[in-house]
């Protein structure tokens, strides 16, 4: 889950790490929730709503007031838009989901998104408005999705509005999936607020799924994530066209398992409590062409924008050119979900021309040729499409991608750039590997071969192994960014 940072331009001020934090926070928080009988699912729901308040308000109180009123507010409006069809007021429905879209998409706007505004106007027109200096509530685009989605299914009559306030706001703050996701739907978990699969197996399920994560991002993203660090800040004499390379393909592989990561412990710590979430990713960098890395990458958004925005524009109904348009505006909105920053809009922007490439002509093209360059085709423009995402800085971005394709003026490869490979060689083939579902498949075969071995030995020893280096890691290393928190 990564530290929160202590100042960061447009994110909440948070001082404390949420990895740590937690390490204190969930022993607490499961015994007071197991202390309650199952058959009280009400009363075990606010436990999780109070101490899921506790986690996200600890760092920054004043984050936890806007949470609570989005959530009042589209208790509200499920509540009024069911009444209205109800009554047989199609029009009224339509009026309250009108509301309940522009005060969600407006409290993000404003925090997200003002400045920005300001900024852009101030170069344009040559004015000199000053910025508010808004601080980014932690979690807020993904909360603010959530809550947005549920009236949506209301209204769209796929879920019937839920009564209990106490309910709805455990759904939205629920602390595993609160701060970074995954963008958990109301339709998915409904039943599972009234009723949860809680069994041994179940929880073992989510120890092992969280050490996962963990280990994912506090062993291999911070690892990494120290090697993009280091050539992005060196200076431009230390550098070279393969170090270039290297600090993005540090950065692609660390924004992966940093954010599946999250995801990862996510879903393990929603099992301990009987909740299951969605997957988010399915090895995205074994994708063959960039329409597949989006099925793979960071599902639960692309599925959000695909139900929300793309069909109800339309989608591929209305003719070409129309899906053409609509593929383009979704594209550019998920790079400007990302982030009020021109390189995220170029980011979103890139790879729409891309799938619509691959939509008119180009992914025909790719499945003729053979699966191994169809790989180093998706692998090439994922790490160029990184390349846009990991600079805020136009400067810098610019002068990386000069450096990247030979305009910098750098030699191929010096002796800096060897010494960076060498000092990681074996942490990026760990990575290779760890990105295929090689390990995945050896953990099946071991389960087959030895099921007894591997369920009650291994695979707990294992788990406790992660979970130890985990915790030495995160005691002797101040590198514990995490990427999605500006998000």
């Amino acid at each position: 889950m990564g530290n929160f940072p202590r100042k960061v331009k447009g994110e909440c001020h948070l001082v404390f790490s949420s990895i740590e934090f937690l390490y204190f926070f969930l022993p607490a928080t499961m015994l007071l929730y197991f202390a309650v009988p199952p058959r009280f699912i009400k009363a075990r729901n606010l436990v999780l709503l109070l101490f899921s308040l506790i986690f996200y308000g600890w760092g920054e109180p004043l984050c936890v007031f806007l949470m609570v009123a989005t959530v009042i507010f589209s208790y509200f409006y499920g509540r009024m838009v069911e009444r209205c069809k109800e009554h047989g007021k199609p029009k009224g429905a339509k009026v309250w989901l009108i509301l309940a879209i522009v005060t969600n998409l407006g409290l993000l706007g404003f925090f997200k998104y003002t400045d920005f505004f300001i900024g852009a106007a101030n170069s344009i027109f040559g004015t000199q408005i000053k910025t508010l200096g808004l601080a980014l509530p932690i979690g807020i685009s993904f909360y603010s999705f959530q809550t947005l989605s549920y009236v949506i299914d209301v209204y769209k009559g796929e879920v019937r509005s839920q009564k209990n306030f106490l309910d709805l706001a455990t759904y939205v703050a629920l602390f595993p999936q609160l701060i970074a996701g995954p963008i958990v739907r109301y339709i998915d978990v409904a039943e599972q607020l009234k009723k949860r699969n809680e069994s041994i197996e179940h929880f073992a399920q989510g120890v092992w799924r969280f050490s996962i994560g963990l280990g994912k991002k506090v062993i291999l993203a911070n690892t990494i994530g120290e090697l993009f660090d280091t050539i992005s800040n060196s200076a431009q004499s230390e550098l070279s066209v393969a170090a270039s390379w290297l600090g993005i393909i540090a950065y692609t592989f660390q924004i992966y398992f940093d954010f599946s990561g999250y995801s990862d412990m996510a879903i393990g710590l929603g099992k301990m409590f009987g909740f299951d979430f969605l997957e988010n990713f399915n090895y995205p960098y074994i994708s063959t062409s960039i329409t597949d890395f989006w099925r793979r990458w960071h599902m639960s958004l692309s599925s959000w924008f695909r139900d929300y925005v793309y069909i109800p524009l339309g989608g591929n109904r209305k003719g070409k050119a129309r899906q053409c348009l609509n593929i383009m505006i979704v594209w550019f909105l998920t790079g400007f979900w990302h982030g009020a920053n021109w390189n995220f809009m170029l980011w979103g922007v890139y790879f729409g021309v891309i799938l619509l490439c691959e939509k008119l002509f180009l992914g025909k093209a790719l499945k003729k040729i053979p699966a191994f360059f169809q790989h180093l085709y998706a692998l090439l423009f994922i790490v160029i499409g990184w390349g846009i995402f990991s600079y805020e800085d136009f400067g810098k971005l610019t002068q990386n991608f000069k450096n990247m394709f030979g305009a910098g003026g750098l030699p191929l490869i010096n002796h800096q750039t060897v010494f960076w490979l060498a000092q990681y060689a074996v942490t990026i083939v760990i990575l290779v590997i760890a990105s295929t579902q090689l390990p995945k498949k050896l953990c099946l075969k071991l389960q087959i071969k030895c099921p007894e071995i591997c369920g009650c030995i291994l695979q707990p020893l294992f788990a406790l192994t992660l979970l130890a280096v985990s915790t030495a890691y995160l005691a002797g290393n101040s590198f514990n960014p995490f990427l999605y928190f500006r998000f």
